[in-house]
């Protein structure tokens, strides 16, 4: 996920789901011209921050409320976009700043681990965090969370009516550092998106929709599983979405 971090080779990779949408092509914007406007802007939003932030900043600074358009939906081909790779919790504690947030040290098969911030605190024991086995998105823009940069993001399962919120689990025997990929596991799939690209063009805002847990607890994306070289990725909540 971030530039400058040595991706140490794994035995896994996948192939792309539908090589038909292989050669779709980014839609684009047209330009449009700048007209002037009285009264303040608002501000950019946080990175991270969700559409409604940019209509209640605009509220506040006395405009009008502007609807934001939601990215287009993803098509087969842009999985492969994700670099997402079983990881394992080597340490974890509390971060100093914020009582929800949990400060990791996880191992994704590179030469160092990678400090990922987590808001777990409410959801999951600090001792059944440790140590635990995990589905890492790993190239996500860094992102600076109350002064600490995480390099990642754990994939979890959340229930809305309960509340409940699980981290995924990668399939047993799958080798930490392995990408998981959407289909079939094949020993080769496109390179990743970079941190920049994913930021740009919104593949994850795309994806993220669509994931969710089948019946079985199986981590899918609509109908198609997220697989490592053992097996399906798996949670212990049923029919829940994935974030």
């Amino acid at each position: 996920m971030v530039a400058g971090v040595l991706v140490r080779g794994t035995r896994g990779a996948c192939r792309r789901v539908a090589a038909a949408a292989a050669g779709a092509c980014a839609a684009r914007c047209t330009a449009q011209p700048r007209t002037a406007r009285a009264g303040p802007r608002a501000a950019p939003a946080p990175a991270g921050r969700g559409r409604g932030w940019a209509a209640a900043a605009g509220a506040a600074a006395g405009e009008p409320a502007v609807q934001e358009e939601a990215p287009a939906s993803a098509d087969p081909a842009t999985l492969s976009k994700l670099e997402i790779r079983v990881g394992k919790i080597l340490s974890v504690e509390k971060h100093p700043d914020a009582d929800s947030l949990y400060v990791e040290q996880v191992d994704v098969g590179e030469a160092e681990p990678r400090t990922i911030i987590s808001g777990l605190v409410d959801f999951v024991p600090q001792d059944e965090m440790d140590g635990r086995d995990v589905v890492v998105l790993c190239n996500l823009k860094a992102r600076n969370m109350r002064g600490i940069k995480s390099l990642g993001m754990l994939l979890c399962a959340s229930e809305k009516g309960d509340g409940k919120v699980e981290p995924l689990a990668p399939p047993a025997g799958a080798p930490v550092g392995e990408r998981l990929c959407f289909g079939e596991f094949q020993e080769e799939y496109p390179e990743p998106a970079t941190g920049n690209q994913m930021n740009k063009k919104k593949f994850w805002e795309k994806i993220q929709p669509d994931l969710a847990t089948a019946a079985d607890g199986a981590a899918v994306w609509k109908d198609t599983p997220l697989t490592g070289s053992t097996g399906p990725v798996r949670a212990g909540l049923a029919g829940g979405s994935i974030s």
